[in-house]
């Protein structure tokens, strides 16, 4: 049970276009008015309530270059989205399963001498987004990443605009240009420890 809700999860800013044609694209300009979050994980616990139990299968997200397991069957969306003074087009792939939500996002860097900036900001989002606090945890390398001084897993504890405590595993990490972002999310402590880990040491690069 996947939609609009699980583009909530990733750390950055709808720039929001007009829709043409069935595109994925959110409709609707507003002149003067604050951008939506695309960060929000209080929509994506919403509907962790109807989540399937863990069903983990190999998945290479669409135009990632990562393969990766999901505990359940990803679902595309994709859109213009704002990371600090970067708009860049933003791909999420998410789904729900034992009460947690699962996400890869991923965007491409114009400039490469800006995918470090980018990057801490995409992070400083993710933690404000949630009005969390983050710790580090200790992360392997991901086969085929290009190392980055701003890659890091971290879990950042924050809270719901109701006050109810949220919990966000996050792993930040970069291959050439393309940035990416996994999470695991959900009220208190999402998932389990062992699915937590499947689920971000299954990550490869090419």
């Amino acid at each position: 049970m996947v939609g609009i809700a699980h583009a909530a999860i990733v750390g950055a800013a709808i720039v929001r276009e007009p829709r043409d044609n069935g595109a994925m694209t959110t409709t609707a300009r507003t002149t003067g008015s604050p951008p939506l979050a695309w960060a929000g994980p209080v929509l994506a616990l919403s509907m962790l309530a109807c989540s399937p139990a863990l069903d983990w299968r190999e998945a290479r997200p669409d135009g990632s270059g990562v393969a990766m397991m999901f505990p359940c069957r990803p679902e595309r969306q994709e859109r213009p989205a704002r990371i600090g003074t970067e708009t860049l087009t933003m791909r999420l792939h998410s789904c729900t399963a034992a009460g947690s939500a699962f996400a890869l996002a991923t965007a491409d860097a114009a400039d490469p001498s800006r995918v470090t900036a980018v990057l801490a900001a995409w992070r400083r989002q993710a933690i404000a987004n949630i009005d969390g606090t983050a710790a580090a945890e200790a992360t392997p390398t991901i086969p085929g990443e290009t190392p980055n001084a701003q890659s890091a897993r971290l879990r950042i504890v924050g809270k719901r605009p109701d006050g109810r405590r949220v919990v966000e595993h996050a792993s930040f990490f970069v291959k050439g240009l393309t940035l990416f972002q996994a999470t695991v999310i959900g009220a208190d402590e999402p998932a389990d420890r062992e699915a937590i880990d499947t689920f971000f040491g299954s990550i490869r690069l090419p």
